[in-house]
């Protein structure tokens, strides 16, 4: 059994403290990973907070895991000692269904087991921790090569903030010419543009302020609307295929609807803690569409990584030691980073 240094919070209200967590023994299957580097997803802040569902503490955040193998069970054949690695938003499924067969193990019939606050298929389904850890076991299927052209530390919010964003685009069909907008652009936000923009989309940003203009069209935007101005908003009316909305917090979806083209699509990859609501005459009319979509499957995790180095497709973030994790927190709440925070975690 391996002995990890890690950073958790022992209630919703609580602030990150150092504990030492057990990772199980390495089984024949299982790779040893020393975690390089952990972002910190808008989803740690709302299950930390306990602002989705009641979880169990103390609890260690982080689903987007990067870093080096060190050990691997007899049996492996994918990893090898030195690998560089990535682990995402989960570590098991079953592995027999007809959607794990398909490399769509996120829609598991008998249940993904989740990166943290989850509880595995090992043992006696002890609580799995996430990636603000020193170290971490995972089943050989789960885990990710990072290839050689994507850094370690931008590499780390590919395997959350990437996949959520790579796996709609692709899933309706993106391509040169179509009309994409992003809701939004903070950590999912800006990756949807990078990404959209590399498939040849043209790229609009709905912003709900001129804050980040100037760093859309730096990362492949074509166009640039503040949402609050409802003259600018109204000429975007009717315009787009597809709408992915990448806010964690309610909108009016009525009126973002209404700038769809007909039969387009507006994805959400955000997740707000409260319930929304849409006028199902905003979808009657020109047979629209609102949808969900949520990561994607370990062999699209791995496409979408090798299509980021491909088009040198990377993450803005700003590095922090572990000692600052609750300042960025609060800062991301309040939209304060740009674009992405990931922990070193030499600093745990």
């Amino acid at each position: 059994m391996t002995k990890a240094k890690a950073r958790a919070v022992h209630g919703p209200t609580d602030k990150f403290q150092s504990i030492e967590i057990d990772r199980r023994e390495v089984g024949p299957k299982d790779v040893l990973i020393d975690i390089k580097f952990a972002g910190i997803c808008h989803s740690d802040i709302h299950t930390a907070r306990g602002e989705w569902r009641e979880i169990e503490y103390p609890f260690v955040p982080g689903h987007e895991i990067v870093g080096i193998v060190t050990e691997v069970g007899p049996e492996v054949t994918k990893h090898k000692v030195g690998d560089r690695v990535g682990v995402g938003c989960m570590v098991n499924s079953c592995g027999e269904c007809e959607y794990c067969k398909e490399g769509n193990e996120h829609y598991c019939v008998n249940k993904m087991v989740g990166t943290y606050a989850d509880h595995d298929r090992f043992g006696n389904g002890e609580l799995t921790q996430g990636g603000y850890s020193s170290h971490i076991v995972v089943t050989e299927d789960f885990v990710l090569h990072i290839p050689d052209e994507i850094e370690l530390d931008v590499a780390a919010p590919l395997l959350c903030a990437g996949i959520t964003t790579y796996s709609p685009l692709r899933h309706w069909n993106v391509e040169a010419g179509t009309k994409v907008a992003v809701v939004g652009m903070g950590g999912l936000g800006h990756m949807a543009v990078k990404i959209a923009h590399a498939m040849g989309a043209e790229v609009t940003v709905l912003s709900h302020s001129d804050k980040k203009r100037e760093d859309s069209a730096k990362f492949g935007a074509d166009h640039y609307v503040n949402t609050t101005d409802q003259k600018a908003f109204a000429t975007v009316k009717g315009s787009f295929d597809l709408i992915v909305n990448t806010v964690s917090a309610a909108i009016d979806l009525d009126s973002y609807l209404s700038l769809l083209r007909p039969q387009g699509t507006m994805v959400n990859v955000g997740a707000p803690a409260e319930p929304l609501s849409v006028n199902v005459f905003s979808l009657l009319s020109g047979r629209k569409s609102f949808s969900g979509s949520n990561i994607g499957g370990i062999r699209e995790t791995q496409e979408m990584l090798d299509f980021c180095a491909e088009h040198d497709v990377v993450p803005q973030v700003e590095k922090i030691s572990a000692d600052q994790i609750d300042e960025a927190y609060d800062r991301v709440v309040d939209s304060d980073v740009r674009y992405r925070f990931v922990i070193d975690n030499a600093t745990l």
